[in-house]
């Protein structure tokens, strides 16, 4: 005969699946096998429950309609219960790179249907082995930027010598990359000082890039591409920091990068134009 656990050692699962039928089936499958199970039906209930509650164990669903989603809330629990066991799980196995993201953050991926004894023993196990395993250090976007921004300049100016568009114009490493470092730090400021998308603040750097850019040459086509570059630039880098990324943030995070980057460009652009009258006119 089975000795039960008492209810003071039951496992305390956090479960969240925005499917009706799932989570019932899940949670009376989990109660069974004496775990304390609390249900949640989406993202914000889960955050609530999060922030005022104790768990030890979070079986939540990667994809679910509405603000967020699995990813926001598996950073949450790392944030507030990071010793707590994680686990996510989709109907979508061919999202390689996706689940490989998210795996850098929960501990581990499971593929619908699940099959449940496997379910019940894999909780279990993790939940033996939890205290073995070291937790990563989560950082904010901004600093990852901060921290690697020699690498995003390095990564930026590999791809500019492989566009024959840019290279036409013969200049030094530094007198090509001289404008980034003050761009970069305007990103990380933008990120660390939240402000709505779409709000205009003067970029100094960008301004006086667009002067410089005049002055060697360039071109208002060729000012776009090196844009495009540095967005694509900044997210290699933090492609590259997924392990230790925050995740809760990432999704406003890259639309700030995206929307500060765009800004400069108009800026830089704009005191570009406006050394030429006759530019300006035709623009006007």
């Amino acid at each position: 005969m089975t000795t039960k656990i008492k209810s003071t050692e039951q496992p305390r699962v956090l479960l969240v699946d925005d499917n009706d039928q799932v989570r019932a089936t899940l949670k009376a499958v989990l109660e069974a096998d004496q775990f304390r199970v609390t249900a949640a039906t989406g993202v914000g209930e889960a955050l609530r429950l999060i922030g005022a509650q104790k768990f030890d164990v979070l079986l939540c669903d990667l994809h679910m309609p509405g603000a967020g989603d699995g990813f926001t809330v598996v950073s949450a629990m790392r944030h507030t219960n990071p010793k707590a066991v994680t686990l996510v799980f989709t109907g979508y196995p061919a999202l390689e790179e996706a689940m490989n993201a998210i795996l850098l953050q929960a501990d581990e991926i499971l593929v619908k249907p699940m099959d449940i004894p496997e379910l019940l023993a894999l909780i279990r196990e993790k939940l033996e082995k939890r205290g073995a395993q070291k937790r990563r250090n989560i950082e904010r976007v901004a600093s990852i930027l901060e921290r690697d921004s020699k690498a995003t300049i390095a990564y930026w100016l590999g791809r500019v010598r492989r566009e024959t568009e840019l290279t036409v114009i013969p200049l030094s490493d530094e007198a090509r990359t001289g404008h980034l470092p003050k761009l970069l730090q305007e990103v990380v400021e933008r990120l660390r000082k939240p402000r709505v998308l779409g709000t205009k603040v003067l970029s100094h750097g960008a301004s006086l890039h667009g002067n410089v850019r005049k002055s060697q040459g360039y071109s208002v086509p060729m000012l776009i591409e090196e844009s495009r570059i540095l967005q694509v630039s900044i997210f290699e880098t933090l492609q590259n920091n997924l392990n230790t990324v925050d995740f809760s943030s990432l999704l406003l995070d890259v639309m700030t990068i995206a929307d500060e980057v765009d800004s400069q460009l108009k800026q830089t652009i704009g005191s570009f134009l406006a050394l030429s009258p006759e530019l300006v006119a035709t623009a006007t």
